[in-house]
């Protein structure tokens, strides 16, 4: 089992950025994905109103949250304790990740 991490971003997003460099940090796996209006429009929904949304199979969070991003990397370092297939390792090429700006 492989626990799926997205950070879903806006261009020129700072917050983003950071989050992604902390994840880059803390060699946590994710895909990026961009958020369009589509996607901005489902998060409002359910009240997440700022970049970057994080998003794993059992949290979700928006804007940059250290506090949150120590807290996913202590989860999944104790979860690949357990022998769980738990990605800690960073992403080189997350760049193909993302789809081209429109």
């Amino acid at each position: 089992m492989t626990l799926a991490v997205v950070i879903w971003v806006k261009p020129g997003c700072v917050a983003c950025d950071a989050t992604r460099r902390q994840f880059d940090k803390r060699g946590i796996i994710y895909t990026v994905r961009k958020l369009t209006p589509k996607a901005i429009d489902k998060f409002l929904e359910l009240g997440l109103t700022a970049a970057p949304i994080v998003e794993t199979d059992d949290r979700r969070w928006s804007g940059f949250r250290l506090e949150k991003i120590k807290s996913l990397e202590q989860h999944l370092r104790t979860e690949r304790a357990h022998g769980i297939n738990v990605p800690l390792e960073p992403i080189k090429q997350v760049a193909e990740e993302i789809t081209n700006d429109e």
